[in-house]
């Protein structure tokens, strides 16, 4: 199977998603799962992921209920209070819902670089393995450092995964820092990794595929075939891609050496392993 690892859905409006500025016209529309399958079965994918896009439970129950009605969303990862009393109750209320894999928090607008460490967060997440659930980690590079120091809080049971290869600022070029915490990060045998959302931290009118490629080889090299996943950030990519298709292209395109068995990896097997994809 091969599998979208990271997208979104919403019905638009301003109030619901004021983190789409005036200069991401692109996104100021309903992008919903009929929006998205066209591109997705003309790339050979059969299914992808649903991430939310908004810090409510609202959200996790829309994009369930988005679910029910498209059968290639195989899998939604949404948000819940993780530092908020009751959180086992509303873990135990989620565990109804077969598609509801994970949950993640957008840390990466948390003013406080190192929020990821507050105990009422770690102590939340640390809920999260016991009701089967896995966690996205949403951070920007100069936050690395201390998911590397968080990720210290955890034992290999509890599957975590990187989003956008912990977001490099690539329009400024690699740094000696994004490339440490991610080899650093990446000794944890539990954190996997996803290959998305590289094109909207590059420059998005000037860039061209090799401009990825250092970071690309960098957490190849660390993470393997094994951790890594390929998704494609739809519809945030269009910010900085003409379409779906140049997204996939990149990945595609970086990862034709490999091997057939390890193609299948990182282009869906090890999406369904971690997301517990049938």
């Amino acid at each position: 199977m091969k599998i979208d690892a990271h997208q979104h859905f919403w019905r638009y409006s301003p109030e619901e998603y004021a983190w789409i500025t005036d200069d991401m016209t692109a996104l100021k529309r309903d992008c919903l799962p009929e929006n998205l399958h066209g591109p997705l079965l003309d790339n050979g994918f059969d299914a992808c992921v649903a991430v939310q896009a908004r810090q409510s439970e609202t959200e996790t129950d829309f994009l369930l209920q988005l679910s029910e009605n498209a059968p290639f969303v195989k899998a939604v990862v949404g948000w819940v209070a993780l530092q908020e009393g009751g959180l086992e109750s509303r873990l135990e209320h989620y565990t109804r819902f077969k598609k509801l894999k994970g949950f993640r928090h957008i840390v990466q607008d948390e003013p406080d670089d190192n929020f990821i460490l507050n105990k009422p967060f770690i102590r939340g997440v640390q809920l999260l393995g016991a009701f089967g659930f896995t966690y996205d980690i949403l951070v920007y590079e100069r936050q690395l450092p201390a998911v590397v120091r968080f990720l210290g809080h955890f034992d290999e049971s509890q599957p975590f995964v990187l989003d956008h290869i912990g977001k490099p600022d690539i329009k400024r070029g690699m740094s000696q820092r994004w490339k440490d915490s991610i080899q650093e990060a990446a000794r944890h045998p539990n954190l996997y990794c996803k290959i998305s959302g590289l094109v909207t931290e590059a420059d998005w009118h000037n860039w061209k595929a090799e401009d990825f490629y250092p970071y690309l080889e960098h957490v190849l090299n660390v993470f393997g075939t094994e951790r890594l996943m390929v998704g494609s950030d739809w519809p945030v990519c269009l910010l900085a891609a003409d379409s779906y298709h140049q997204v996939i292209q990149l990945a595609e395109g970086f990862f034709s050496g490999l091997e057939e068995s390890e193609k299948a990896m990182v282009f869906g097997a090890n999406a369904a392993r971690f997301y517990n994809i049938q």
